[in-house]
């Protein structure tokens, strides 16, 4: 279905990009013209908890050459922020933020290595701080692809080193991932999380690295590894597609493993003032103790 009428905004302060969104004047019945500063997101220091993640992902998860995949948020931008020493990275993403336009001028991020958008930084959508905005305009490097491309998991999957980073607001004990509500209350959108994880888990190269990142606690103490995921909670990754779940604790690998197996790496990487009480909810609920 196709509208009759198409009216175009036009910002001279909206970056110009390459790729999917290049649309020429003559598709427009009329143009409104704005002059208005886009809003911004983004630019605060990591905190300690953040940065800790970030570290546990960058030395840890990250090698040299992967694509990245980041969503939105802090976590994203602290992993971006310790990967100053690594080489020949590339990005695949739905959206990215600032903390790439560090990494380019120091030579880290190239696409180098990409079998497939050899060279370009590959997205659907940005937002960020105005240097983002600034990187990005009339940039042959950046393509702003459709989000149907941009993540299709066959796409997603022949990037080398496919390592897709994403967020949560729980994980129960089995590894069932839990990001768009808590409890029954809808708190966001969970975006092209399940396509991403599924494409780093399918990756054509075997070296796909599907990484879900969280910090160990709520801001109110609460553990967010739980016993069971709240009550009409709903899971968006299914514990058959988690690979790697990180903490400023350390990082739990669950893929192939039990469910005593998967609790007890979950329960190490937990706030040790939980630890306890998750074992007695493992016991509890897997009428055994978590194996290691």
């Amino acid at each position: 279905m196709y509208s009759k009428t198409i009216v175009a905004q036009v910002n001279p302060q909206m970056p110009r990009t390459f790729g999917d969104g290049t649309v020429h004047q003559s598709h427009f019945d009329y143009a409104v013209k704005i002059d208005r500063p886009l809003p911004e997101h983004g630019g605060r220091p990591p905190t300690e908890i953040e940065t800790k993640i970030g570290k546990q992902i960058a030395e840890n998860l990250v090698e040299d050459g992967a694509t990245l995949q980041m969503g939105i948020g802090n976590i994203p931008d602290a992993v971006l922020a310790e990967l100053t020493n690594h080489k020949d990275l590339g990005i695949h993403s739905e959206m990215f933020a600032g903390g790439i336009v560090d990494l380019v001028n120091k030579g880290c991020i190239t696409n180098n290595r990409k079998t497939i958008n050899k060279g370009k930084i590959i997205g659907s959508f940005l937002i960020g701080t105005r240097d983002l905005y600034d990187f990005v305009d009339n940039n042959p490097y950046v393509e702003m692809r459709d989000v149907a491309y941009v993540n299709n998991t066959g796409i997603i999957a022949q990037n080398p080193k496919m390592t897709a980073i994403n967020s949560c607001i729980e994980v129960d004990l089995t590894g069932q991932v839990v990001s768009d509500s808590i409890g029954t209350r809808m708190y966001s959108g969970f975006g092209g999380q399940v396509d991403f994880i599924r494409g780093a888990a399918e990756a054509l190269d075997g070296e796909g690295k599907p990484i879900i990142a969280l910090p160990s606690v709520t801001n109110k103490g609460e553990s967010k590894i739980s016993p069971l995921i709240k009550h009409g909670a709903g899971v968006v990754t299914t514990r058959a597609h988690v690979h790697y779940v990180v903490t400023e604790h350390g990082v739990a690998y669950l893929f192939g493993k039990t469910l005593r197996q998967r609790a007890h790496a979950l329960i190490n990487i937990a706030h040790p003032d939980h630890r306890e009480s998750l074992e007695k909810a493992a016991f509890e609920r897997l009428k055994c103790m978590p194996a290691p």
